[in-house]
């Protein structure tokens, strides 16, 4: 058993004797698909605890240290911390009740431990995680088009930071929400919460290159570029849209 796992067992074994504890579920690579966990993951877990006590379940980690001393953490949201452990484990957690536990949009969670009383099926609590607007090739496609227009209006205007923003972020993810639909063989794979992760898994370079896709911050045009030219070698792209991203690309060319 990897060492972060352990560390997690041992941490379900110190909440279980804890009455005010319901369950420590298990969420990403150290939920139900924890045999890809290695010494680059994190972990990531929920613990659900009576109504009551979840104040004081975020306001004091006394609980959080019964594995190992905690050298650093902070609260990035209402419901839960951020922490590194002393052994150089990195783990982000949420504290909920039941009633929260069901309306969470989830997947992937596995039970760590849970009370005797607690009501089964935890792990496939919640509804599933919202989609984009429109989930179809029509969206994502044209999303992409006009990601790399906007974006290049915003490079020849001198805020390139925004511009690598549209044209290398959010451009990218519309190509991957393309390849997701059109390539479902990769479909276990996928992040139903972030699109980016894995991505290098599920395709490779000379079907997503990302490399010329993704350049850096002083090479927006190109990038725009690479991308235009990816959509319209597998795609049916408007010519009105592209010919207006070509005519920016131009532009003091």
């Amino acid at each position: 058993m990897h060492p972060m796992l352990r560390g997690l067992d041992d941490l379900a074994a110190h909440l279980a004797v804890r009455p005010d504890v319901v369950a420590l579920l298990g969420l990403g690579s150290a939920g139900a698909e924890h045999d890809r966990l290695d010494d680059y993951s994190d972990l990531d877990f929920f613990v659900v605890v009576d109504a009551h006590a979840k104040p004081r379940y975020l306001e004091s980690i006394d609980w959080l240290q019964a594995p190992c001393p905690v050298a650093y953490s902070f609260a990035n949201d209402r419901n839960g911390r951020k922490a590194l452990y002393a052994d150089g484990t990195f783990v982000e957690y949420a504290v909920f009740t039941l009633d929260e536990l069901a309306r969470l949009p989830f997947t992937g969670a596995r039970v760590i431990w849970q009370r005797d009383d607690a009501p089964d099926g935890l792990a496939d609590s919640g509804p599933p995680p919202a989609a984009v607007p429109f989930d179809t090739v029509e969206f994502h496609l044209n999303e992409a088009l006009t990601n790399l227009y906007v974006g290049l209006l915003r490079e020849l205007r001198g805020e390139r930071l925004t511009a690598a923003r549209f044209i290398q972020s959010y451009a990218v993810d519309r190509v991957i929400g393309l390849l997701n639909l059109t390539s479902p063989e990769a479909g276990h794979r996928r992040d139903p919460f972030d699109a980016s992760r894995r991505v290098e898994q599920a395709y490779p370079p000379q079907v997503l290159p990302l490399t010329a896709m993704v350049p850096g911050y002083q090479h927006n045009r190109r990038a725009a570029e690479v991308t235009l030219t990816w959509l319209e070698e597998r795609f049916t792209v408007d010519r009105v849209i592209a010919d207006a991203i070509r005519r920016l690309l131009a532009v003091g060319a």
